[in-house]
């Protein structure tokens, strides 16, 4: 296998030695003639070798490593890496109809999303080294789990980061129309042709059972998209009102509510921030408040604006929370680390002049695997409280 060598600064190597699997452009004193979305060897200063990385000549990030093993990159390597990532999973498989199969870097395929939804994969491929070789690693993916279709969606933002075009695509089969997913007793449907990410949240599978299993009453389910902790809440709470901007969630939402019959649901188009103003205005209480917001801090010099931002919502919603009533708040931003998002909901508590008892911490399951030299990959933070 012909490789391209770059070699580190000693900043760099101090990185490596952290185990995190990327390098910044920053972190190279030599790049030789390696091309965007190349196989790189990565040596120090002395010329030892450290290890192999996709290498992307417009983010930021610049190498991703694969391996520190001098060991060929081929479709062999990447079968036994797709195939570890399945077997990993083969419990969840037994019993979950729509998992993550491929989480990029927590997975060691750094660039490459894979989720399962019934009978049909969606992929996203978010660097230049496994956009070069999707069409090898489409196949593998069809002959370990014989989907009836594989959908690329590669129109995600982070692609821009990288250098490469927006696009939607069929790898495999034909495209597809809703894809209806059972989760445990909820049904609900999924667009994986436009819906946002691949189609769903799967991160929060498991934790929409654990908050519904504390919901009752009235409840306030914000950032609801298309319904999902909603659905799941609407089995022991008396009544939800389901908020979420777009529209186009809220008309799926409101197919689910149909699909199951769930007709203490009401699902209405309102940006959630307003909403919770005009709730603390009016005076309005819930037993049940959720928060689920998109992540308000995508790169760290954002986070302190999103901190304000994911102080209001949370200060809101416990001022709209009867006594005993229940908050369950979520924050996936990757900058913001739980011990802040905790000192957060601190503060808020404070300023609401009540106390809160945690009922149970939540995060991301299996499936969306966390390496501890690799932090980033560990980004969703939720709590359950109940008012005191």
């Amino acid at each position: 296998m012909e490789t391209n060598k770059v070699v580190l600064t000693g900043k760099g190597l101090q990185w490596y030695r952290t185990g995190h699997v990327w390098l910044y452009r920053d972190d190279i004193r030599r790049i030789g003639g390696a091309k965007s979305g190349d196989i790189v060897d990565v040596a120090d200063e002395k010329g030892k070798f450290l290890g192999r990385a996709f290498y992307g000549d417009t983010s930021k990030i610049a190498l991703r490593f694969l391996t520190r093993d001098d060991e060929p990159v081929d479709r062999p390597f990447f079968e036994k890496r797709i195939g570890e990532a399945v077997r990993r999973r083969q419990d969840i498989l037994k019993h979950a109809q729509a998992l993550r199969i491929i989480y990029s870097e927590g997975d060691e395929l750094p660039g490459l999303i894979a989720d399962k939804y019934g009978d049909w994969l969606v992929l996203q491929v978010l660097v230049p080294g496994v956009d070069r070789r999707i069409d090898m690693i489409a196949p593998i993916l069809r002959d370990l789990l014989t989907p009836r279709g594989i959908v690329c969606r590669n129109d995600g933002s982070a692609r821009a980061l990288e250098g490469l075009p927006a696009e939607k695509r069929m790898l495999i089969g034909e495209k597809p129309d809703l894809v209806e997913i059972s989760e445990g007793p909820v049904r609900y449907l999924v667009d994986v042709w436009n819906g946002h990410k691949t189609g769903a949240y799967l991160d929060q599978r498991e934790n929409r059972a654990k908050v519904a299993a504390h919901a009752r009453g009235r409840v306030l389910d914000c950032f609801s998209y298309q319904g999902h902790f909603a659905l799941h809440c609407a089995r022991t709470a008396d009544t939800v009102i389901a908020v979420e901007s777009s529209q186009e969630a809220v008309d799926l939402t409101r197919k689910n509510i149909a699909v199951n019959h769930a007709a203490n649901i009401t699902a209405t188009a309102e940006n959630a921030f307003d909403l919770l103003r005009r709730c603390h205005r009016e005076k309005s209480r819930f037993d049940t408040v959720i928060l689920d917001p998109p992540p308000l801090a995508r790169k760290k010099v954002h986070a302190e604006d999103a901190l304000r931002g994911y102080k209001e919502i949370n200060l809101r919603a416990m001022h709209l929370l009867t006594p005993g009533g229940v908050l369950a708040t979520f924050c996936c931003s990757h900058s913001i680390p739980r011990d802040v998002f905790m000192e957060l909901l601190r503060a808020a508590a404070a300023d609401a002049r009540s106390a809160f008892r945690v009922r149970e911490e939540l995060g991301q399951p299996a499936d969306h695997p966390v390496l501890i030299n690799v932090p980033e990959t560990g980004y969703l933070k939720g709590i359950i409280l109940e008012k005191i």
